[in-house]
């Protein structure tokens, strides 16, 4: 145990050690990522507890969807878990970049397996704990849970994450035994995301919002049948579900019953591992030590493609086009950024606009002006996981950029030209289908789409200025960068620049809207009120395409210095 403890130590010694001149900007950071972290806890109680207490108006049926919500979070929860932990123990076991120093030490393989194992389990599982702690929190108010309540809580969560990381780690070991490590991560990059999407398709088509509508049974019976149907008893989620259920309708001996249920669970699948690991780990290890197969066998010619840019620029887009598809974990996820597309567009084509008790042509256009920024908010996390690590992306191979015959402004706008065709694309296909299926009016479809193309330059220049002035170029995964102080800001500040541009555009916008339908022509006051705002909304997006992008070359100029 002493070995395991001492290889657990640099992780620890990592966060304790910091470089005491950083601790002013690292205290700010903290601060700011703290408050943020606070108001989306405290958002995600105030969600659940309002619906619980609209549940629990519900004569008879309420308690029935309280506890069926909760069991659905745990169901999602164990997927999460098992999903996060494949990816976590893949890295960690298998592809870290430490791992010939660390088995170079008189330290059996099994040892070295567990205290990776614990940093994955760990690394896995921390926030979805944290960011599902709102909930259970809102069924103890609601159903005055006491401290055994929360007690019960933190016990079956510990155990059902110590489950699916055991599961996760078994099958990573038993699949590297068949296909190396570094090979493996693309087939289970591209079949995990072949099984979500298959799954995510059959769920949206079966239409589960019908689940709350009484209308769509025949008979209440049917209903109540339909709701009270449980979960599969062998599944480590519905140990959980139980034993929390039993606790807050007071039957203690259930809830201890299904606690140790899991726990016992957990202990057997620690004992399974290490012998497994024993036996099998360090042999897998050693086959990650082979060369990765890349996508496209065939070498991109500059010369055919990109004959007519300038050569040193030619050559930096050739290059940032073969490393995307040479990454596995960045082409794969086209398909499922094809998928939510598809989605999103149903999502549109199956409201039921007809029952609402607005009329169709005002419900039609607000919910195509509306749609404006929930397109624009899906391109801005598209921008977050290609765009804003794309600098970052270089690496410590970054000197040959710096070396060069490029400025580091021509280095930047490259990287903001090369996503923003794509990227401008995709927002526009969104914004104009969904306009068709909404039927909305010309000055509606124009206006969108010119939103649209004013605001896409400016959110893909934040991520590329603000991915530049907070790079990491010594991240094992620089595509994790987003997830940084720096990521974080360009997500607030692309969603401040979203909501400013509607919020300048929505008077003007419903005044020329109730013009058109009434046919009563604007008023000069309106007229110098509408041009006003469209004009402040467009030299917001100007403002926004130049100024990240010359705040990020001056931060990353520092940064290299």
């Amino acid at each position: 145990m002493s070995a395991v403890l001492t290889l657990l130590k640099p992780r620890y010694l990592s966060f304790r050690n910091r470089d005491p001149s950083a601790r002013r900007g690292r205290v700010l950071k903290m601060a700011v990522l703290g408050a943020i972290g606070v108001l989306f806890w405290g958002g995600l109680f105030a969600i659940t507890l309002r619906v619980l207490v609209y549940f629990r108006r519900i004569e008879e049926l309420g308690d029935i969807l309280a506890f069926k919500l909760l069991s659905m979070v745990f169901l999602t929860f164990l997927s999460l878990l098992i999903f996060s932990g494949i990816l976590t123990s893949l890295s960690k076991l298998y592809l870290s970049r430490d791992l010939s120093l660390v088995h170079a030490t008189p330290v059996p393989a099994y040892k070295i397996f567990a205290s990776r194992w614990i940093e994955s389990t760990i690394d896995s599982s921390w926030m979805v704990i944290i960011y599902t702690l709102p909930v259970f929190t809102s069924y103890g108010v609601i159903y005055g849970g006491g401290p055994i309540y929360y007690l019960g809580v933190l016990s079956n969560l510990v155990s059902l994450s110590i489950i699916c990381s055991a599961i996760s780690v078994l099958l990573v070991m038993a699949a590297v035994m068949i296909v190396p490590a570094n090979r493996i991560k693309s087939i289970f990059v591209f079949l995990t995301l072949t099984f979500f999407l298959i799954l995510f398709f059959a769920f949206r088509m079966l239409r589960p919002e019908r689940l709350v509508d009484p209308e769509f049974f025949e008979t209440t019976l049917v209903y109540f049948q339909a709701l009270r149907s449980p979960a599969p008893a062998y599944l480590p989620s519905s140990w959980s579900f139980e034993s929390l259920r039993s606790i807050l309708t007071g039957d203690l001996v259930g809830g201890l019953f299904h606690s140790g249920l899991s726990w016992s669970f957990a202990g057997l699948l620690v004992c399974l591992i290490i012998p497994a690991a024993n036996a099998v780990y360090f042999n897998g290890v050693s086959k990650t030590q082979t060369a990765a197969s890349r996508l496209m066998k065939r070498p991109i010619s500059r010369r055919s493609v990109f004959r007519k840019l300038p050569g040193p620029i030619g050559a930096l887009v050739s290059k940032e086009i073969r490393t995307f598809f040479r990454d596995q974990t960045q082409w794969s996820q086209l398909f499922l950024i094809g998928a939510l597309i598809v989605i999103y567009i149903y999502n549109f084509k199956v409201l039921p606009l007809e029952k609402s008790p607005i009329k169709t042509v005002y419900l039609q256009n607000l919910l195509a002006f509306l749609n404006m920024g929930l397109a624009t908010f899906v391109l801005s996390a598209i921008t977050a996981r290609f765009a804003y690590p794309a600098v970052s992306m270089e690496r410590e191979a970054f000197w040959l950029v710096k070396s060069a015959p490029i400025t580091l402004r021509q280095f930047l706008w490259t990287k903001f030209l090369i996503y923003l065709t794509p990227l401008l694309i995709l927002s526009e296909v969104l914004i104009v289908a969904t306009n068709i299926l909404l039927n909305v009016t010309p000055f509606m479809m124009g206006l969108s789409t010119t939103n649209v193309l004013l605001m896409v330059p400016g959110v893909i220049a934040l991520g590329i200025g603000m991915g530049a002035a907070y790079p990491d170029f010594k991240s094992e995964n620089p595509i994790q960068s987003v997830t940084s102080f720096g990521g974080l800001m360009f997500m607030i500040i692309s969603a401040v620049f979203i909501i400013a541009v509607l919020v300048l555009e929505s008077g003007p916008v419903y005044s020329i809207f109730m013009a058109q339908y009434n046919g009563i022509p604007l008023t000069t006051g309106q007229w110098i009120w509408a041009a006003g705002s469209f004009f402040a909304a467009f030299i917001m997006c100007v403002l926004f395409f130049i100024v990240p992008m010359r705040y990020g070359e001056r931060k990353l100029a520092v940064y290299l210095r």
